[in-house]
């Protein structure tokens, strides 16, 4: 076993291809039905908001689909990821598991949404659209699509949920420095943010009436294109270079997992870093069958509360239904730090995955999960997302339970994102006034 508490791959060992789970499900998934006719939607009837080649990786059942070069070069600036072993974790907690931590904070954004926004801004550059539409929570997505969209010369129009705006202005102002138009949501630039804002006019907002409004504003603006920063099956696609660099990465440490942990909220990084695991148990493959556990805010818990049925992606009821955990289109989330994960419904691929047993599910309130953000950020050093920080409890749990069980656990959780803009989320902890 290797005494190594860093594992990097070299730029020849990046993925050269997505990994697509659907081609490995036993039960094939739903389709998204046309929500006028609920007949199942036609390709052509996204194309008002999505470009017909990722509409088409969309409905794609091939299980590998290849990275385009173009969308590899840039990838390389900050992939392959490392994965590290959090010894000095390990020490403190006084537990014989071994934690790896999988570090996806090192891209120009501090996350994991790079992986997706440059492999879509590419995509609608190829379609030949001069701009897009989009919404964000926390704001990595939003910064992470304008830095994409700045690299391929694409205009990008961004709603950020209001109490996201106005509690992380630094996100808003990554977003403009990269060339980005931010609005907080619900705004005054569309008439369902107006009417939104007529009904309450202290909304804080929420990532489904965000959607709305990107997908008001594409539909009414030519060349206008949607882009959505998790959720899709092909959002979920673009993230699995994450998952596959750490199979060959933990084949460097010398172990395999028993469990495979990441946050959720729409449910991209989650299935990023777990569905190459998922879909290694579903063909026989590797020494023994991981566990992948999805930990979400005890707030915003569709997977754990919510009911599997199809529903909206947004409130104003535009996009096509979806068969997947939700707790309803109309649902407002409380204004959690953890603006990520403040969403009302789950990836159909995850919630499949889910509905089927193949993965599992577990909800923290914000409390416990800083006070397990900081007990990493102290052993460790580096500071995470509030968002990685559920996964980060999870495995602190893992950890805790192999110690009073006396047998060792081989833990791996992604780090999809630092925490160093939203460090008031931290200051509200540290002083007391962070509540569930």
């Amino acid at each position: 076993m290797s005494n190594d508490s860093r594992f990097d791959l070299t730029a020849r060992q990046m993925p050269t291809h997505w990994y697509n789970i659907a081609a490995d499900f036993k039960e094939p998934m739903a389709p998204p039905l046309n929500p006028g006719t609920k007949e199942p939607i036609k390709p052509e009837e996204m194309e008002a908001i999505f470009p017909m080649n990722l509409i088409e990786q969309e409905a794609s059942t091939e299980r590998y689909i290849e990275i385009p070069d173009e969308v590899r070069d840039i990838l390389f600036r900050w992939r392959p990821s490392p994965l590290f072993r959090a010894r000095r974790l390990e020490k403190l907690l006084d537990t014989p598991a071994h934690i790896y931590y999988k570090y996806e904070g090192g891209s120009p954004a501090g996350s994991h949404k790079p992986n997706t926004a440059v492999a879509q801004a590419y995509y609608n550059k190829q379609a030949g659209i001069k701009r897009l539409a989009t919404e964000t929570g926390a704001g990595q997505w939003g910064a992470s699509l304008a830095m994409a969209c700045q690299m391929f010369d694409i205009e990008c129009v961004i709603y950020q949920v209001k109490i996201s705006y106005q509690t992380k202005p630094y996100r808003g102002l990554l977003m403009h420095t990269w060339g980005g138009t931010v609005y907080a949501s619900p705004s005054e630039n569309t008439a369902y943010g107006r009417r939104v804002l007529a009904e309450d006019p202290n909304c804080p907002g929420s990532l489904g009436i965000a959607i709305s409004e990107a997908i008001e504003d594409t539909v009414t603006h030519p060349g206008t294109k949607y882009s959505l920063g998790s959720v899709m099956n092909h959002v979920c696609l673009h993230q699995t270079v994450i998952g596959q660099e750490t199979i060959l990465q933990m084949e460097m440490a010398g172990e395999e997992p028993d469990v495979v942990i990441g946050c959720v909220g729409g449910g991209s990084n989650f299935a990023g870093v777990s569905f190459p695991w998922v879909g290694r148990n579903l063909r026989g493959e590797g020494g023994k069958k991981v566990r992948c556990l999805a930990v979400e805010p005890s707030s915003c818990p569709s997977l754990t509360t919510g009911e599997y049925r199809y529903d909206f992606g947004d409130t104003a009821m535009t996009t096509p239904l979806m068969l997947m955990y939700t707790l309803g289109h109309d649902f407002m989330p409380p204004s959690i730090h953890a603006g990520g994960l403040r969403y009302h419904a789950m990836a159909p691929t995850v919630s499949h995955a889910y509905k089927h047993g193949l993965v599992e599910a577990a909800s923290y309130p914000q409390t416990s999960v800083f006070e397990a953000a900081i007990t990493f950020a102290r052993a460790e050093g580096t500071v995470p997302a509030p968002e990685s920080s559920h996964a980060i409890k999870a495995a602190i749990d893992e950890a805790l339970a192999a110690k009073q069980e006396g047998k060792e656990r081989v833990i791996l959780f992604n780090l999809s994102g630092n925490g160093m803009l939203d460090l008031p989320a931290y200051e509200a902890y540290l002083s007391g006034h962070l509540e569930d």
